[in-house]
């Protein structure tokens, strides 16, 4: 059995898939905070919620923030780090 390897992508193909990735994780934590604002509209509104989903939702929607503010954080140390190497 012959192990064929992947060809090793482009410079841009690369930057596409990445932007790609980035753009649907930011999507998803936009639709977590979405979902949060909706239950909690619901909740006071006296829809028919429980207050435990409502602040499970908004607990999801922080750490998914939270995260992405880390990963953005990481992103620009190494974006320095890169800039500051000498050539």
């Amino acid at each position: 059995m012959e192990n064929q390897m992947k060809p090793t992508p482009t410079p841009y193909e690369a930057q596409q898939s990445f932007g790609t990735f980035l753009k649907d994780a930011i999507q998803e934590v936009n639709n977590k905070q979405s979902d949060s604002d909706m239950m909690t509209e619901k909740l006071v509104r006296g829809g028919d919620v429980e207050l435990h989903d409502v602040m499970i939702t908004a607990q999801k929607a922080s750490i998914a923030l939270n995260a992405t503010m880390e990963v953005r954080n990481k992103v620009i140390e190494a974006y320095q780090e890169v800039i500051r190497m000498p050539v």
